[in-house]
């Protein structure tokens, strides 16, 4: 969900630097480019190896450090960065932050960077509260700063007090905020359907159709960066399944899809059938493979999961999708109507840029108050968007 933002991580000499290791994971595995530049003293706490593995970039601790391609690193890294996070923070950045001093790698990294800067102090009771510390900090937050505060408990010197870095969730769910300001499906949980079934012929060969998941899979995306949880149940599809979808069932055939909705239907407040299920199976699929010089395949009805659910979803809201080459808006209220459905997305899959495996659409959104939404020629995942904006509104 953090596939195109950057964050930098900057690291101090403070025994909280073993805590930032998870911070840099959980931020990475969100799809986030991270950078980490550490002081030399942090490095005498966690090796530069460690955050370079967990982050998959090389690590800038020193101003004067060979590089094998030029550029100007401090400048480079402060430049293309989104957020910059301080964990921990030690008295000794903070004071020399707030003199304008940079002395080494990382100080002069943080006064070139114009993001949002998330400081995480850590430190002795004494030491937080030492009045130049505390006027620090005070200058530090009228140029716009952001402190997350430490908590009280049992600190590395033995002491108990004030000055334990917060823990990585919380730094982690704070750079979610800032990143993405957008959270309106905070507590919500949304099963989002995507991509193919397929209907067995014989041992080799099935009838499907040309859905490549990516609607859907955007979709996924997007509830996850407004903060909710998603279930998806995806059938065969092209695009990348990100790592950070909380529950992914994997299915085959229309009547599984069928089976996993229903059965996952309690535990989500939005449906989203984005899938393109096949209507029809074979009445009967060969034990082996068909070599007959002609065949003749007799089809049934497949169940229709999007009407099952609109039976039996209560209070719960119900989105499906609605493809075709004629009468589109006609076909899409019929749709609505006879699926018990809350919203309608309808695609003309004819027009160039929309339908099948391409990462555009151009789509028709209808409610079931009435509300129509044009939308003209867009990717995949701005689509995405509005439709959840939509969604949230009914």
């Amino acid at each position: 969900m953090l596939e195109s933002k950057n964050v930098l991580v900057a690291v101090t000499g403070g025994i909280a630097c073993y805590k930032t290791c998870g911070l840099v994971s959980a931020l990475k595995k969100a799809g986030a480019c991270v950078n980490v530049v550490m002081t030399a003293h942090a490095a005498g706490f966690v090796a530069p190896l460690t955050f370079e593995t967990l982050s998959g970039n090389p690590v800038a601790c020193d101003m004067f450090a060979p590089k094998e391609h030029w550029e100007v690193e401090h400048v480079s890294l402060a430049k293309k960065a989104d957020l910059v996070i301080i964990a921990p923070a030690t008295a000794n950045v903070i004071d020399k932050l707030a003199a304008g001093i940079a002395d080494d790698m990382l100080t002069t990294t943080l006064l070139a960077t114009k993001a949002h800067v998330i400081v995480c102090p850590a430190m002795n009771t004494a030491m937080y509260e030492n009045p130049a510390v505390v006027k620090a900090m005070e200058t530090l937050r009228g140029r716009g700063y952001e402190f997350l505060e430490p908590g009280t408990g049992l600190l590395a010197c033995g002491d108990v007090g004030k000055g334990r870095m917060c823990e990585p969730e919380e730094i982690y769910a704070r750079a979610l905020d800032v990143l993405m300001p957008k959270r309106d499906y905070v507590g919500k949980t949304v099963l989002v359907t995507a991509g193919a079934t397929r209907e067995d012929i014989d041992g080799v060969r099935f009838i499907s159709n040309y859905s490549s998941g990516k609607m859907g899979i955007e979709i996924a995306k997007a509830v996850k960066n407004r903060g909710g949880r998603v279930i998806l149940v995806v059938g065969f599809v092209t695009a990348e399944i990100p790592r950070y979808i909380d529950e992914v069932v994997r299915v085959k055939s229309t009547r599984d899809m069928y089976d996993a909705v229903l059965g996952k239907l309690k535990d989500c407040d939005f449906v989203i059938k984005a899938a393109a299920p096949a209507d029809y199976r074979i009445e009967k699929v060969a034990d082996d493979k068909i070599k007959d010089e002609s065949v003749t395949l007799k089809l049934v009805k497949n169940p229709d999961v999007a009407k099952a659910v609109g039976q039996v979803k209560g209070d719960r809201k119900l989105v499906v999708f609605c493809a075709e080459k004629r009468e589109l808006i006609e076909r899409a209220k019929g749709k609505l109507a006879s699926k018990n459905a809350d919203m309608v997305v309808a695609n003309d899959v004819t027009k160039e840029g929309a339908g099948f495996d391409v990462d555009t659409n151009i789509a028709t959104i209808i409610t079931k108050n009435g509300r129509q939404v044009d939308c003209e020629l867009m990717t995949k995942a701005s689509l995405a968007g509005i439709i959840l904006d939509e969604l949230i509104a009914l």
